[in-house]
């Protein structure tokens, strides 16, 4: 199932950012490599999450 969210930050060169979920407001934690368009902040995006070490991850990251 895929989650409508917006970017509040990401950074290019470090690799990740933070994507805020539009209906619980949670952060999720996204990765240059969970990525399927390129982001940036504010960006509408829709994504899924999956389990990371550190908790849940936003993946398959794209632009809407």
């Amino acid at each position: 199932m895929s989650l409508k969210g917006k970017v509040k930050w990401f950074n290019p060169t470090k690799g990740f950012g933070f994507i805020v979920d539009d209906e619980s407001q949670t952060e999720y934690f996204v990765h240059v490599t969970g990525l399927i368009d390129e982001i940036n902040e504010s960006d509408a995006v829709e994504f899924e999450l999956q389990e990371g070490k550190k908790g849940l991850n936003a993946v398959n990251v794209k632009l809407v």
